[in-house]
């Protein structure tokens, strides 16, 4: 961060645990106070400990990213205990499977409500900041999956599309005001979340791997921390509009 202007703050959106609190730890390493947004807040007390011991100030809320009410009173409460917000990570999502043809309504809503509108609504909350501050980063997650393609997941991936398209356009948008706005596209990445679908994936995660990932690992929650981390510095500030995929050579553009 830049030292002569104090710590910039940063909202991590999904933070408590796996992805998005290796995010928040990347983030205080580099010299952030972190706001840990999350819907449930069961394992943002050990990381609270953990920032503070890096120097940094912390703090959690509670934020359902799909309800705007959740998120402004989140969005006024990290202002009042940390400050205006510089850095935004839209890392919040999720990822059921289920086949095309039995997908209802309510579940491709309630997908695109969460990894869609949530990063329009949390965005929307805190970009005034940095338009007012002359300096902001936003960096979404979105997937592979939108890249490629992935069966199974189709509600999925045209949310994550749609996040791809977003930064895009919105980096357009905000790039007169100092503010930067990339995506980070992971692929295989060892969360909870990967271990609870392990086994759909043909030959398992094992053999997943050696068929799709070049690099021959699975990715860890480091792994796409330190691509965020990098995005959310003052010396990216000539990248906006970018997808970075961090897949292990899953997708090469």
């Amino acid at each position: 961060m830049n030292p002569g202007s104090g710590a910039r703050v940063a909202v991590v959106t999904g933070g408590a645990r796996g992805l998005g609190a290796a995010i928040c730890r990347a983030l205080a390493a580099q010299g952030a106070d972190v706001a840990v947004w999350d819907r449930d807040l069961a394992g943002a007390e050990p990381l609270l400990a953990e920032l503070a011991e890096l120097g940094r100030r912390a703090s959690a809320q509670q934020v359902d990213v799909a309800d705007p009410r959740s998120v402004v009173a989140a969005a006024n409460e990290v202002r009042e205990r940390l400050g205006p917000v510089g850095i935004l990570v839209n890392n919040a999502g999720i990822s059921p499977q289920k086949p095309f043809l039995e997908l209802a309504e309510e579940d491709w809503d309630g997908v695109l409500a969460v990894n869609l509108k949530g990063a329009f609504f949390c965005t929307r909350a805190l970009v005034e900041d940095m338009i007012a501050a002359r300096w902001g980063r936003v960096v979404n997650i979105s997937s592979s999956s939108a890249q490629s393609g992935t069966p199974g997941m189709v509600h999925y991936a045209a949310s994550k599309g749609g996040v791809i398209a977003f930064t895009k356009a919105l980096a357009r948008e905000l790039a007169p005001h100092g503010i930067t706005v990339n995506n980070v596209a992971p692929s295989t990445v060892l969360t909870d979340g990967l271990r609870s679908v392990e086994a759909s994936l043909p030959g398992g995660l094992e053999g997943y791997v050696a068929q799709n990932i070049p690099v021959g690992r699975t990715g860890q929650p480091e792994d796409i921390a330190h691509a965020v981390a990098f995005l959310a510095h003052e010396a990216s500030g000539y990248i906006t509009g970018v997808t970075l995929s961090v897949n292990g050579g899953r997708y090469m553009l």
